[in-house]
């Protein structure tokens, strides 16, 4: 079975597609080696080269899709807040007013790799202060995690898919029930 949720509107369409270069649930994540996450960022069109992707990038490129999925799912955590406020330093200028009038989070990374970061994270911390991020999503399956931007008009959505997690979700709430006397 594969996600079949539309890709997130904009901007956040590139952060929701970052953070699911892992496919938890089919035990996938194309940044698990180095050359998996080169051939990764080139056939998405991420980076110009990927000579540049060395085990020290690969590894920051984990932390910070993790720090971000975590930040989404909720968790203000030091740790996370800390890999998020680090990346951030080393990648983006504070806000500037530029003649077109919005603030903007200007890039500061010198190489392709903190250019990727800084546009991830100005985008996620743009979107969330416009309020359009909070429709982006971490399913609620701890085995799954893949994001999705819930398109339900009353934003409720919990699990990527019901047909796999929802589904999943369900048929053990059933078989717990069943099996359990006590809980009926």
């Amino acid at each position: 079975m594969s996600y079949t949720r539309p890709a997130a509107p904009g901007a956040l369409e590139r952060v929701e597609a970052f953070c699911n270069s892992a496919r938890f649930l089919y035990g996938e994540d194309a940044f698990a080696t180095l050359e998996g996450t080169r051939a990764w960022l080139h056939d998405g069109g991420w980076l110009a080269g990927t000579g540049l992707v060395d085990e020290a990038a690969r590894d920051s490129l984990v932390a910070v899709r993790e720090a971000i999925r975590r930040h989404i799912e909720g968790d203000a955590s030091a740790r996370v807040r800390g890999t998020l406020n680090e990346h951030a330093r080393r990648v983006l200028s504070p806000p500037q007013w530029g003649p077109a009038g919005p603030p903007e989070l200007l890039q500061t990374g010198t190489d392709e790799i903190g250019a990727l970061v800084g546009g991830l994270l100005a985008t996620l911390a743009t979107e969330e202060l416009a309020g359009r991020r909070g429709r982006l999503k971490v399913c609620r399956a701890p085995e799954c995690r893949w994001l999705f931007y819930d398109r339900s008009p009353a934003n409720n959505s919990v699990w990527c898919s019901m047909s796999i997690c929802g589904a999943r979700h369900k048929m053990r709430s059933y078989r717990t029930r069943r099996d359990d006397p006590a809980a009926q």
